[in-house]
């Protein structure tokens, strides 16, 4: 097959193309939480539209839910307020609805997966920047902003420009340590915080093929942290099992069909790009971030940038980070202590980033100055993990084992940085601010690496681990 992913998925799902250039798209999946909803839905009634395709509409409750305590109603009036919104709302237009009650709530993003409604070959939108997760699947997926859910509601179609599509290869095997989290920090260093501005990244090479699902997913995450709009893997036999019998997924012989048809979704071997970027993954080594945007990263062992060895806009940006973070010029990130510790998100929520942590943490105690907590992304991902012991290990350790949500990740709820506390986090964003203390500072990093400065108190190298 000629051409990319990218071109098939979205030729065929083009409805028409606009006089300012951009393509009415059809969204195959539209996915929805208590956040970015309750506004669409009130434009939608103020202007006497209804929803055009409810069985194509999901959601859940994720972002201000609390994690600690879950019962109704809750404390916080504005997350009470925000899920019984989308409980009404979800009624008065029979959209499926995945709350507490049901057992399979949790972040929209974990959900959607792990339920099988994510699948090759679709267009899926939400009102959350990190749908780019759902890439990991061969499908084009993206955020919207609120006035476009309100859109995808009543016409279950949104506009957006052409993208073009750069093919990052991740060459090699992984040395001992780095998972997927050191490898999209690592794309992100390398080609900025804007270098994906108008396009789609096509990920590949021996790395990426390699991957389980929970890696590939962790790697599309985040590919909006380097600008680009979307991000995907072709689909392989890895998709093909992981979706096997999954609800939401066909069953019998229309799954064998449909694999078939998904597996030949994959860009062919004459596809061209407007770009290509080759990375060495065996030169990796674990990573950290140590600035205010997911750019500002480093090898665990690499010596900080030095602001006076830059120019013009670089020096500016380094200077202002460092002294945000209160971090020294030449500082090497090992040996960083911490007072937060916080194993969840969109990003490494899932059930393989528990066991990893898990395996770290197995038979060790939290140093007595941090606050660790575990928030599992959805409750099929608490359950599974409780079937395996994982909740006492961790509660064992001294982490707080806590519900699904996206907790500390954007803290819309109690689970918040105070002060200038530093933060190991297995989360995508350290912006200024992003934990809910307009001066707290976040270190991103893979869970194993969040789970082993939890226990030493301070940044530690995976590699390195003894104790």
């Amino acid at each position: 097959m000629a051409g990319t992913l990218f071109d098939t998925v979205w030729d065929t799902h083009a409805v028409r193309h606009l006089p300012n250039g951009h393509t009415q798209l059809y969204v195959g999946l539209h996915l929805v939480h208590e956040v970015t909803s309750p506004q669409a839905f009130d434009m939608l009634r103020a202007r006497g539209w209804t929803v055009r395709a409810p069985h194509r509409t999901f959601a859940t409750v994720d972002h201000i839910v609390p994690t600690r305590q879950q019962s109704r109603p809750f404390g916080d009036v504005m997350a009470e307020t925000m899920a019984t919104a989308l409980e009404q709302n979800c009624r008065a237009y029979d959209i499926p609805l995945f709350d507490l009650p049901s057992g399979q709530q949790g972040i929209v993003h974990v959900v959607g997966p792990e339920l099988g409604l994510t699948q090759p070959g679709m267009t899926i939108a939400c009102g959350d920047s990190h749908t780019s997760t759902h890439g990991a699947f061969g499908a084009l997926a993206f955020g919207i902003g609120t006035s476009q859910v309100r859109d995808v509601l009543a016409s279950q179609c949104v506009a957006l420009p052409r993208l073009a599509v750069r093919r990052i290869d991740i060459d090699g095997t992984l040395p001992p340590g780095v998972t997927a989290k050191d490898v999209i920090l690592t794309i992100i260093r390398r080609l900025g915080v804007d270098g994906g501005n108008g396009y789609a990244y096509e990920y590949g090479g021996d790395v990426i093929d390699r991957m389980s699902m929970d890696e590939r997913m962790t790697v599309c995450n985040m590919s909006i942290e380097g600008g680009a709009r979307m991000g995907y893997v072709n689909p392989d036999a890895t998709t093909v099992e992981f979706l096997r019998g999954r609800p939401y997924a066909p069953q019998g012989a229309d799954f064998d069909a449909a694999a078939t048809r998904w597996l030949a979704l994959a860009s062919g071997p004459d596809a061209s790009y407007a770009d290509r970027v080759r990375i060495d993954g065996s030169a990796l080594a674990p990573t950290v971030t140590w600035g205010i945007n997911p750019g500002q990263s480093v090898a665990i062992d690499e010596p900080l940038p030095d602001p006076a060895a830059l120019r013009g806009a670089d020096a500016v940006s380094v200077t202002e980070a460092l002294g945000y973070m209160r971090l020294p010029a030449g500082h090497v990130m090992a040996g960083t202590p911490i007072q937060v510790a916080f194993i969840g998100s969109c990003t490494n929520g899932r059930l393989s980033d528990l066991r990893n942590a898990a395996a770290v943490v197995r038979g060790q105690r939290v140093a007595p100055q941090v606050r660790a907590i575990v928030v599992p992304g959805s409750q099929q991902v608490r359950a599974a993990a409780e079937a395996e012991g994982l909740d006492a290990v961790f509660r064992d350790a001294g982490f707080e084992w806590r519900g699904a949500g996206c907790s500390m990740c954007l803290a819309m709820n109690d689970d918040r940085l105070h002060g200038d506390e530093m933060c190991a986090a297995s989360s995508n964003r350290n912006f200024k601010g992003r934990q809910g203390s307009p001066t707290g500072r976040t270190l991103l990093m893979s869970p194993a690496m969040v789970a082993a400065a939890a226990v030493a108190g301070e940044v530690v190298d995976i590699r390195r681990w003894t104790r």
